[in-house]
């Protein structure tokens, strides 16, 4: 039986994923948790009751479990997070699901668009709160950006280039990420850094009405950093995307595989009276810290807009931009909206299907050499600047309808 989480409740919390050799479920989530007074991490699940042992002597967490499907039925786990690679995320969700606990799932959703949408109806068929961790969303800059823009800082948004690099995905590969190398496991360059990036882009700008694309895998065979031998390789480490957004702005988006000695992340908006720049030197938009800068009007040249106090949900990282568990703090600082006040910040497993579609439509426009023709994708269930973003992008005489 499904029991939602009441408003003002405290959240007990059990983690799919902690290692007690650490990670992103114990660099990023459990940080994040611990910053806001109402979580109370009571749960963890590793991939062996020897690990699951080790993790919780080391984090204090009192019951241990070594499947998703034992964690699910602990009656003192109210939220479980999923922090395991996407390969792995269909068989932790789908107890946790059926056991009605509400769940929080770590970016990308599943290894393709079908088996989210199967996701998504699972979630939506047991009335489970099923929220996917696109937490670029949350960042104070990026929703501030998204205010700027929504007020006509920039008067009509023409256009938006995107420029970035993967860190991961270059010419030497940490065997402890192998898993990062396989197309087919659901952990790409196209997925991770680009999907959140690209979140990002749409939740400021709208959603692509039509997409374009070219991936390339330029280096097949990369190099082990411990051993120095030779590993293949068989994801893309060339993601290069040019589309129509709703409203008709015209968007590029080039993510290249390893780190730049240049330019590693660079995200520019141009706009009828003004422009305004993210900029970095890590392509993961979701935890790497970013500049804001913008020019309007007679302005010679862009200057710093620092982001007002109020959009940062967790005071504790305003001295701390750059660690990376600052905006996984902001999203759980929004979970705790959603539950009180039944509002729908966070991007849930439906919204999760409509990247994966965006996703999909630029793998069969790699394939084909021919633009695809998106929809707005699964309903939107009242996200703020979900991509909707009606009278931020320009005009909507451009938006398409796929059949």
């Amino acid at each position: 039986m499904t029991k939602r989480i009441g408003p003002g409740q405290d959240v007990r919390v059990g983690v799919v994923g902690l290692s007690a050799g650490g990670g992103w479920a114990a660099d990023g989530h459990l940080p994040a948790l611990a910053t806001l007074d109402r979580y109370r991490v009571t749960a963890l699940c590793a991939s062996s009751a020897e690990s699951a042992a080790a993790a919780g002597d080391r984090y204090g967490v009192p019951h241990r479990f070594s499947s998703a499907a034992e964690l699910a039925r602990c009656d003192e786990v109210d939220l479980v997070v999923i922090a395991v690679q996407a390969a792995k995320h269909r068989a932790a969700l789908l107890p946790v699901i059926e056991a009605g606990k509400d769940v929080y799932c770590e970016w990308p959703l599943a290894v393709s668009g079908a088996e989210g949408s199967a996701l998504a109806a699972a979630a939506r068929e047991r009335g489970v709160r099923a929220n996917v961790g696109l937490q670029a969303r949350s960042a104070p800059v990026i929703r501030y950006l998204r205010d700027l823009i929504r007020e006509g800082w920039i008067g009509e948004v023409v256009s938006t280039t995107m420029v970035a690099s993967g860190m991961a995905w270059g010419n030497r590969t940490d065997p402890r990420a192998n898993y990062l190398l396989d197309r087919d496991g659901g952990s790409t360059m196209l997925a991770i850094p680009f999907g959140h990036a690209v979140d990002a882009l749409t939740m400021c700008l709208g959603e692509f009405s039509t997409v374009g694309a070219v991936l390339a895998n330029r280096r097949p065979i990369v190099q082990d950093s411990a051993s120095g031998t030779s590993v293949p390789k068989t994801t893309d480490d060339q993601v290069a995307v040019h589309g129509v957004l709703a409203g008709g702005a015209v968007a590029s988006v080039h993510f290249r595989g390893g780190r730049s000695r240049s330019t590693n992340f660079h995200w520019e908006i141009n706009g009828t009276d003004g422009d305004l720049i993210l900029s970095g030197n890590h392509g993961h938009l979701q935890l790497a810290p970013v500049t804001l800068t913008g020019a309007r009007g007679s302005d010679a040249e862009p200057v710093e807009l620092p982001v007002p106090a109020e959009y940062h949900l967790v005071p504790q990282f305003c001295d701390r931009p750059g660690d990376p568990a600052a905006n996984l703090a902001n999203a759980y600082a929004l979970l705790l909206e959603n539950i009180d006040t039944g509002t729908a910040q966070l991007p849930d497993f439906d919204h999760g299907v409509r990247r994966h579609r965006l996703l999909d439509a630029i793998v069969e426009s790699a394939h084909t050499g021919q633009r695809r023709v998106l929809r707005d994708g699964p309903r939107d269930n009242g996200h703020r600047g979900e991509g909707s973003a009606d009278g931020i992008a320009g005009s909507t005489a451009n938006r398409s309808v796929d059949n």
